[in-house]
């Protein structure tokens, strides 16, 4: 836990600092700096958000298209009749199971 509080401390020292050098470059400093460091920050602004809408058409241009619900439907229609049908066949097992218990045991009584 230490680290983590090491690493806080010092991304918090780090911003403020940071906020500090800006706001003075902004302010305080020659008017070309202060329109440089606007440009870049217009910029750096542009490109992120430009960034974050070029990953967005990237992953649509490269991901495939969803499944239609019909075949989705179609699908899941097949696995129930599937189930369904195992489940009648488990049955007539356990009946074919327990009707031989039950013939067996009731000769196995009367000898």
């Amino acid at each position: 836990m230490r680290r983590d509080q090491a690493i806080g401390a010092v991304l918090l020292l780090g911003s403020l600092a940071f906020i500090a050098m800006y706001g003075y470059l902004l302010f305080f400093a020659g008017r070309e700096i202060s329109l440089l460091l606007l440009k870049i920050t217009a910029f750096a602004a542009i490109a992120v958000i430009g960034g974050i809408l070029a990953w967005i058409g990237y992953t649509l241009a490269t991901t495939p298209p969803p499944k239609p619900i019909e075949e989705i439907e179609k699908e899941i229609e097949e696995e129930l009749k599937k189930l369904e049908q195992e489940l009648k066949q488990q049955e007539a097992a356990k009946e074919q199971q327990s009707g031989g218990q039950q013939e067996s045991g009731s000769t196995g009584k009367g000898s």
